[in-house]
């Protein structure tokens, strides 16, 4: 489903990303993301990259559990809770959870993290570690320190690349089995994909967000068929700022050389402070007509009473704002604004509406037979003259 939602003008009392939007990817957890920024005053468009597949009547997750059954592993690596969930509610369905949960019993389980741990608990097992850090790579070094040589290890596959871990483990000597409990496949509907894309193109965004490898990886899969990767690479490299939940989850932007934000904690709740931090760091702030004006993606903060502005309007400010305190001729104004055509009235236009919203008509300047101009204050023009 593709939304767009956005807080009205809430006064002094506006969350820190208010007058931002915000791109999310997510299948899983979106509208828990969606409600986090939204609580915060962003504006959010939300179009899944992905969707999730269970794999319940799948043959490859039934044969997994049948050769578990028969044969036990030595250690079970459980990596998502939606997984082992659905991997337990599988075997059920099938006649063979009792068999499977009897087998697991006496198995040796790592869990990924607190709410593997929960989903392996809830099936009344019990997990003999899990690391502090969330992180697959810590798995594996405990288990390639431990010595994995002979073993028969089972991995709860989710869907997600996991780089070198499989590979690494065969090579330690171990047996690896893998449980494929869903599937990333492509969106049904494709449409609010590519509104996405388009999105980020035109900075229509100021943050795209990701909560898995393959969301990322599909995202620039489709971009590619739109012959549209380079146009997003240089948004996501300058305008658009792209935050990933984890390092796993930034692999396939780093590949095409885009840097990421990402929290130290690989969590939702930590990665919606990072964008209150970095967004309104990026924001522009100018001293205007003896006010404090900050410039985010669709508003303005004046005084730090938030101005919702049309998109017009913001054209015409982010133009002005390039070079704060001089002339721009209403010719290069017009060719700021997004299919204005030749008409310099459609500038007088979008500026008196850009006058309006922003409640302050004296911050911008009309120069007669010139053009318009903010009206820097003196002691900022130095500063802000080779802007």
């Amino acid at each position: 489903m593709y939304q767009k939602e956005q807080r009205p003008d809430q006064g002094p009392d506006h969350g820190p990303l208010a007058g931002f939007t915000v791109g999310v990817t997510a299948a899983r957890r979106a509208d828990e993301l969606g409600a986090l920024l939204q609580r915060r005053g962003a504006a959010v468009l939300h179009a899944p990259a992905l969707r999730i597949v269970p794999l319940s009547d799948d043959s490859e997750l039934l044969a997994a559990t049948k050769e578990i059954i028969r044969q036990v592993p030595d250690i079970v690596v459980a990596t998502t809770a939606i997984g082992f969930r659905g991997w337990v509610e599988a075997a059920d369905g099938w006649g063979l959870g009792d068999d499977l949960l009897s087998r697991l019993g006496g198995v040796r389980i790592m869990a990924r993290g607190p709410k593997v741990k929960g989903a392996v608990r809830a099936a009344g097992l019990t997990e003999e570690w899990s690391p502090s850090s969330e992180s697959m790579a810590e798995v594996l070094d405990r288990l390639l320190e431990e010595g994995v040589d002979g073993l028969r290890i089972a991995v709860q596959l989710h869907g997600e690349p996991l780089p070198g871990f499989v590979e690494a483990l065969r090579e330690g000597g171990a047996e690896v089995v893998g449980v494929p409990v869903y599937r990333w496949m492509p969106p049904e509907d494709i449409g609010p994909v590519d509104r996405l894309l388009d999105a980020t193109v035109s900075r229509g965004l100021d943050a795209l967000t990701f909560t898995s490898a393959p969301a990322a990886a599909s995202l620039l899969s489709r971009a590619e068929e739109r012959g549209l990767v380079p146009d997003v690479l240089a948004a996501l490299g300058h305008d658009v700022l792209p935050a990933c939940v984890g390092p796993v989850t930034a692999l396939p932007l780093q590949a095409h050389g885009i840097d990421t934000v990402q929290p130290e904690r690989f969590r939702l709740g930590p990665l919606v402070q990072l964008l209150c931090q970095e967004l309104p760091n990026r924001a522009r702030s100018l001293p205007i007509a003896g006010h404090r004006v900050e410039i985010r993606g669709h508003a303005v903060l004046v005084d730090g009473d938030l101005k919702p502005v049309p998109p017009a309007g913001m054209s015409l400010l982010r133009a002005l704002a390039r070079r704060p305190g001089w002339v721009v001729a209403r010719a290069e104004l017009l060719r700021a604004l997004p299919g204005a055509g030749r008409d310099e009235h459609a500038v007088e236009t979008a500026m008196a509406r850009l006058r309006t919203a922003l409640g302050t008509p004296k911050l911008i300047q009309t120069v007669v037979k010139r053009g318009y101009r903010l009206a820097l204050d003196p002691s900022a023009e130095t500063k802000y003259a080779d802007a």
